[in-house]
This record gives structure tokens, C-alpha cells and sequence, in this order.
């Protein structure tokens, strides 16, 4: 039985005296997980001894750390479910590990509890106020590979910042860059903060309410307590292409209307997804009620654009209209792409201005933060079973983080722990493929795959 040993755990200090502030979240920070998003990086033997690669890691991450100090900075509770980060210079944890496992071992990175491993772990008991909010694990294997597993509190990045983040700490752990030829990073969470006097929302955001039940039952408790199991698909150029097809093949456009623009290839493959779930999942009663839930980056959508270099959060929630099970299963793809796209596109600037007003007018808005990278327990709606959660990693540049032993061979999350969550990503050789990270049910998800690649 392979076994992973823990050498060393580290506090790594940023290279230079950083500012000691306090920083105010933005409403769209609030909703994420306070906890860390884990996500792992594979490499296949670099010709790298694993103390020069140790140092690497250490002396970069001590420089990128000093633009990026949020990242050595500590949470604190405000009320309200609300929390604030006061950059205090305290540290990230860089922990060395080994393991007696191959990288073969782990098959294709599904993100199992095996794979979670190597991901650094955090113990939760532990005072907010004392947890650092960016954790790295360097895991050398037995083969020479090396996995890097980051952890980072979620309510400080989301998705792109994560990513331009790790990016320039590759670029300069590879001299490929200094500290002062990156793009510097924006903290100020001021632009997505909503206007004082606060307003009332000018919509009415249903996003935040519990989407629908299985029918007969009045709570997701026991769908909550099922057994469920995770699964990597992978998709070539040539099925995502025959999918955005499909799904643009049967659209109709009346004489008076102007032909709208074809369907991408995330509405193609969200839409396919949606569709097996519903037959997998399918009873006697096809009239089952069900949404999607997606989330909408405003970075362009937005009036006044948010800075490409902004580090927070810039994401919000958005949802499919309610349909049912047996049109979504006997309606051509484009209808089931068509209901993903009016879900995304009504989030427009105002819409999005409404929605922080909303989430700030909340008294307490621990009722709205999910977790799928945790066992933390969270109020939030449950989107399991009959629903989902589409994420797209599909623009990000998952594949540029060179240390200076090469790109990685496979990027993707070190957990996914709810039903109904996914992760669609480009494949590793960033060839128009993609990778789909999935959580369903156990006895939905044969059928689930099975119907995915079907045609």
C-alpha cells in the first residue's frame, strides 16, 4: 500500500516588507467558500532534485508573495457571516512531502479521496484568525514525478486570479520573470462594492433561493446523505465540435427576428450534461422539476469594466429557467443549450449591481455560501439530485504554470464533494478537448456516462 510521508512544513514569508491593512471583501467574495479551493498540478519526472525544487518554490514564492500579500494575510469574523482579511505578513505554509505511489497510480487524476492527499491538508478546528489562507504541497514520487497541490481560501480568488496568480509565480520561479515585470496585481475591492445608500434590488434574484426538490419529498435531507461517487470525462476536438453542431442544428429563427449568434461550445456541452443527468436520473414521473446553476464571470459585463489584474472575485450566481425532465429528454440539444444561455446572458450590468444590493441588504449571508471542496458544513441550497452545477474552467490557462521543469501534464481539482457539481477544463494538450470533472449519485453515474457518449 503506497504511503505519503510529510518531511517538512514551512512558513514562507513574503521577500520584503509588505502593507499591514485590513481589506474589505466585496459581496461576490462573501458568497465563496471561506475555506481552500485544492487544486493539483502534475508533472512526469523532472531531471530536478527535489531539494533544488524545494528551494525554487521557496525563494519564488517569497518574492511573488510580496504584490500578492492578501496571501499572507489572516481572516477574521465581522458578523453577519461576513468575514475581513488583515494583511499582517503572517505567512503561507509550503509543506515537502513523498510518497512510495507512481503518478500511475492515480489513473487520471479523478478527484478522489486518494488524490485529495495530495492536496495540503488544513484542519478546520483550528481559529480562523490562525489558519493561513494559501497552502502549498510539494509531493515527489517514486517515479520522479512531483505533484504541486495548492490550497487557497476561496473567498480571496476565484478562478481567473487563482490562475494569473499561480501563472506569475511559475514565471518567475523559471527567471522567466522578475517581481517587477508582472502584471502587478488590483486588491481594491471598492469597484464591486454596491453604492451607499444602499438600494433595493431591482430584480427578483430566485438564484439564491433553493432550487426545486425531488417530487414527493419536502427537503433534500435524504438526497443529501446518498452515496456518491466522482468520474473524469474526457471530450477530443473533434465530440465537443459534433456537439456544438448538434446543438446549433435544430434552432429556428422567425422572420422577424434577428438570427442570434450560434451556440458556444460551453452552452453545447452544459446542455448535453443536462440532458444526461435528467435521463440517468429519470422515474416514472418525467414531469420532475429541474435547474441549473452556473457561475457568470461579470469582469465584461460590467459598465466599467473590472481590471484584467483584479484579485478578488468577480463571479456571480446565475440559473437556467425551471424545466422539466421530459422536455429537457425529448427536445433537441438546442433546447437544453438555449435554457443554459438564458440563465448566463440576463446577467448584465444592472442585473449584477442588483444582485449585490440583494446580497448586501442580507443580514446574514452564511445561507448563500456553498462548499464542494470540503466536509465544512454550509447552509447553502443543495444542487444535487435533480439539479447541477456546471463550473468552466474552459478560458483559463490552466497549462502555463512552468516551474522551470516544464508545463504540467494534468491540472484539475483535488476534490469535488457534492453531488451534482462539475468542472469542464481543456484538455492538458490544449488541442480544443476538454476534461470534465463530475460528482453524481452511484447508482446514476454508469448511466450518466454511458448516455454521455452515446452518438
Amino acid at each position: 500500500m503506497a504511503s505519503l510521508t510529510v518531511h517538512s512544513s514551512t512558513t514562507v514569508f513574503p521577500a520584503h516588507p509588505t502593507p499591514i491593512a485590513t481589506l474589505s471583501f466585496s459581496e461576490s467574495d462573501q458568497i465563496k467558500p471561506w475555506t481552500h479551493s485544492p487544486t493539483i498540478y502534475v508533472y512526469r519526472s523532472p531531471a530536478v532534485p527535489t531539494s533544488a525544487v524545494v528551494d525554487s518554490l521557496k525563494n519564488s514564492l517569497s518574492q511573488i508573495l510580496v504584490p500578492y500579500y492578501p496571501l499572507v494575510g489572516r481572516l477574521h469574523w465581522i458578523g453577519g457571516g461576513r468575514l475581513e482579511l488583515h494583511c499582517c505578513s503572517a505567512g503561507a505554509q509550503l509543506i515537502e512531502a513523498s510518497s512510495t505511489a507512481t503518478l500511475d497510480d492515480y489513473g487520471d487524476f479523478s478527484p478522489t479521496d486518494a488524490l485529495r492527499e495530495l492536496a495540503p491538508k488544513v484542519d478546520y478546528s483550528t481559529p480562523i484568525e490562525e489558519l493561513p489562507v494559501l497552502l502549498v504541497q510539494m509531493t515527489r514520487f517514486s517515479c520522479g514525478g512531483i505533484v504541486i497541490g495548492i490550497g487557497i481560501s476561496h473567498i480571496l480568488v476565484d478562478g481567473v486570479s487563482a490562475i494569473t496568480f499561480i501563472n506569475s509565480w511559475a514565471s518567475i520561479a523559471r527567471r522567466e520573470k522578475t517581481v517587477e515585470s508582472i502584471v502587478q496585481p488590483f486588491h481594491d475591492r471598492r469597484i464591486l462594492q454596491p453604492q451607499k445608500p444602499l438600494r433595493l434590488p431591482r430584480f427578483d434574484h430566485h438564484e439564491y433561493n433553493n432550487p426545486p426538490l425531488l417530487l414527493g419529498c419536502s427537503d433534500a435531507k435524504e438526497e443529501r446523505k446518498k452515496e456518491s461517487t466522482v468520474t473524469l470525462l474526457k471530450l477530443s476536438k473533434e465530440q465537443v465540435e459534433k456537439l456544438k453542431k448538434r446543438a446549433n442544428s435544430n434552432t429556428v429563427t422567425r422572420l422577424d427576428e434577428v438570427p442570434s449568434r450560434p451556440y458556444t461550445r460551453y452552452e453545447s456541452v452544459a446542455g448535453h450534461m443536462w440532458v444526461c443527468a435528467c435521463k440517468a436520473r429519470s422515474t416514472n414521473d418525467n414531469s420532475q422539476p429541474t435547474m441549473v446553476r452556473v457561475a457568470v464571470d461579470v469582469r465584461r459585463r460590467l459598465r466599467t469594466p473590472i481590471p484584467n489584474n483584479f484579485t478578488g472575485n468577480s463571479t456571480l450566481v446565475a440559473v437556467t429557467p425551471k424545466c422539466q425532465f421530459d422536455d429537457l429528454m425529448s427536445q433537441p440539444l438546442s433546447y437544453a443549450a438555449g435554457k443554459i444561455r438564458e440563465g448566463t446572458w440576463k446577467i448584465t450590468d444592472e442585473y449584477a449591481r442588483s444582485a449585490l444590493d440583494f446580497l448586501a441588504s442580507q443580514e446574514d449571508i452564511s445561507w448563500v455560501r456553498t462548499s464542494y471542496h470540503t466536509k465544512v458544513k454550509v447552509e447553502a441550497p443543495f444542487w444535487g439530485n435533480p439539479n447541477l452545477s456546471l463550473g468552466s474552467w474552459m478560458t483559463l490557462p490552466l497549462y502555463e504554470a512552468d516551474f522551470g521543469w516544464g508545463p504540467p501534464c494534468y491540472v484539475g481539482p483535488a476534490t469535488l464533494n457534492a453531488d451534482g457539481k462539475s468542472f469542464i477544463m481543456p484538455a492538458p494538450d490544449n488541442d480544443g478537448g476538454l476534461v470534465i470533472a463530475v460528482r453524481l449519485q452511484k447508482k446514476h453515474m454508469d448511466d450518466f456516462k454511458r448516455l454521455f457518449y452515446e452518438d
